[in-house]
């Protein structure tokens, strides 16, 4: 209980996700804005995969969230190669922004392809099987250890659990689960439920929007937990005061 104690007094939460353990071992400045609440990042990309995420999960949030900026009007109106970079068009985003404030901005043609991508999953036996009937952002919580952790599975089911990723190659998925640490969330999930079997339905963002269904081993689990005992370590050494923001630096072999 000790850490946690330490944690709620330094940093203010009561518990470390995925995110917070990510980039802890990233970078500590990261860590401590995030805990701050001011660690911010954002792309295209991003926008994305969390419109996606929303209108297959919560739909009826979706226009709290985002605001989908349809220029195909404007476009037309400017016409030429590239309306995009020219300043009346510039001068029309700013001012659609402005309109939407505390909204994300998600162009119109990633609107209509995060519909029709959904629209296919939805086609299919592997939703049917898996996602149909799930509890969908089910949140979980506990100590993992002497550790408190928290997240949001994308979807439970009664002995499985699943998280949805979209994929700009979905062939070189099996090196994105490592390089973005799914391992790591896929350990720190496994653990805060007792559930094992855990996959992740995903789906290519480029017509015809192929998917795949690939199920997490032990191997993979286990490099989630070294992930996890790596950055509570870097954690533990920062509330001890052993380790500070501005000195900590990445060192390994290669």
């Amino acid at each position: 209980m000790q850490f946690a104690i330490d944690l709620q007094k330094k940093t203010g939460k009561s518990w470390l996700s995925y995110s917070s353990i990510k980039l802890a071992v990233e970078d500590l400045v990261s860590f401590e804005a995030y805990c701050a609440g001011t660690y911010y990042k954002d792309s295209d990309a991003l926008t994305f995969g969390s419109a996606y995420d929303c209108l297959l999960f919560e739909k009826d949030k979706f226009k709290d969230r985002f605001a989908v900026m349809d220029d195909r009007e404007i476009v037309d109106e400017i016409g030429g190669k590239n309306p995009r970079v020219t300043k009346k068009y510039r001068d029309w985003k700013q001012q659609f922004s402005e309109g939407v404030e505390g909204k994300r901005l998600l162009s119109g043609e990633d609107y209509y392809k995060a519909l029709d991508m959904i629209k296919r999953l939805k086609s299919t036996n592997m939703y049917d099987m898996y996602l149909a009937d799930a509890e969908y952002q089910y949140e979980a919580s506990g100590f993992i250890g002497d550790i408190p952790a928290h997240g949001f599975l994308d979807a439970k089911g009664k002995d499985y659990i699943v998280d949805v990723k979209s994929s700009r190659g979905i062939k070189y998925f099996h090196r994105d689960v490592f390089s973005y640490g799914y391992d790591l969330q896929a350990y720190i999930y496994t653990q805060l439920t007792g559930i094992q079997d855990y996959m992740w339905v995903v789906q290519q963002t480029t017509y015809p929007y192929t998917m795949g269904l690939f199920t997490c081993s032990e191997r993979t689990l286990e490099s989630g937990k070294r992930k996890f005992e790596t950055g509570v370590d870097i954690v533990r050494s920062y509330l001890d005061g052993d380790l500070s923001s501005q000195e900590y630096f990445i060192h390994r072999e290669i």
